[in-house]
């Protein structure tokens, strides 16, 4: 077992996944001799060649849309959007194609590929890097959301995305990358998606996080208990869709209490949907409004600006502190 960080954690899944199943392929801008803008491919193309590991042109919709046709006959493509801010140029290829294949041939055609991308505030990045528009591939059926917190479930969770059936949109938080470093068994590991995960137990509030903002809420949840003597639950969701309604649920009608933070604007992002599930399964339990604490509702500002945006600590403990009290 080995301490990694999220990059060499995401190449260690590759790698490994590469070698147990010769129909893994990579592509991607620079993912090859490059290794990847962040390196997470780093030597994957030395060891596996230009045929595995494939440098595409400057074209998202030529990605996806290559990858698509990989994946209907036989491959399992991981393909790499360098900032989930590009990917727009090949929406249509992921929502009109990739997403319908086994509706569209009645189950005889899985399009079975993994879209990473890295998405989030934080690193001081120019326009289009910095997006967290999750929201947009959480709301299209068939396919899966997912958002990995630290480099361990990161690992788990891209090894179960590439065994998965399905196509499944894979965003990687830049900040993430080398923030921590976490034991990762040597050992294949593959976490189920679709469920969550309780990363911390309480009794008092439920904060429901995911991708950065599992570290913000667990910061938030330990100051709560060090200052106000409130134990607070912390929810990793790690998928966002399949959305674990259960675990939510239950952890709510335990508390009464629920508080969601997400770094995608508030108006109709996933911090909705999960209120809406929380108030069909657990309405009888509430005991103050739900709270939402997310990035406002605007273009993702400059970098000079981007503290701001992206919800810390402080926001979550104003937001808390008011539910604890009502």
């Amino acid at each position: 077992m080995a301490k990694l960080n999220m990059v060499k954690a995401l190449n260690l899944a590759l790698l490994q996944e590469m070698e147990r199943d010769e129909d893994v392929v990579v592509i991607g801008e620079d993912v090859g001799v490059d290794g990847g803008v962040f390196r997470v491919t780093e030597d994957l193309h030395r060891k596996f060649g230009g045929k595995r590991v494939i440098d595409s042109p400057l074209a998202e919709s030529a990605i996806i849309g290559t990858s698509v046709g990989m994946a209907l006959y036989g491959l399992k493509p991981v393909c790499e959007i360098q900032f989930s801010g590009f990917a727009f140029q090949c929406f249509h290829q992921i929502e009109n194609h990739a997403a319908r294949y086994r509706m569209r041939t009645q189950g005889r055609f899985h399009c079975q590929m993994v879209v990473r991308m890295p998405y989030g505030g934080g690193v001081r990045a120019l326009e289009h890097h910095s997006e967290s528009e999750e929201q947009f591939y959480a709301h299209i059926p068939g396919l899966k959301m997912v958002i990995p917190s630290g480099p361990r479930n990161a690992r788990g969770l891209l090894v179960g995305a590439l065994r998965d059936p399905d196509p499944v949109i894979f965003f990687e938080h830049k900040a993430l990358y080398h923030a921590a470093k976490e034991d990762v068994p040597d050992e294949i590991e593959a976490l189920p998606l679709g469920r969550a995960d309780v990363v911390r137990h309480g009794r008092d509030l439920t904060i429901i996080a995911y991708g950065a903002m599992v570290r913000v809420a667990r910061e938030a949840a330990d100051t709560l208990a060090s200052e106000d003597g409130a134990e607070c639950e912390v929810i990793d969701l790690l998928t966002v869709s399949p959305l674990d309604r259960e675990t939510i649920v239950a952890s709510v009608q335990k508390t009464g209490r629920a508080l969601v933070v997400h770094e995608a604007p508030k108006s109709f992002g996933p911090g909705a949907e999960i209120a809406a599930s929380i108030v069909e399964g657990a309405f009888l339990s509430l005991e103050a409004p739900i709270r939402r604490v997310t990035a406002y509702d605007v273009p993702f500002v400059g970098f000079a600006r981007e503290r701001a945006t992206v919800p810390d600590v402080g926001r979550v403990l104003a937001a808390a502190r008011e539910t604890l009290a009502y």
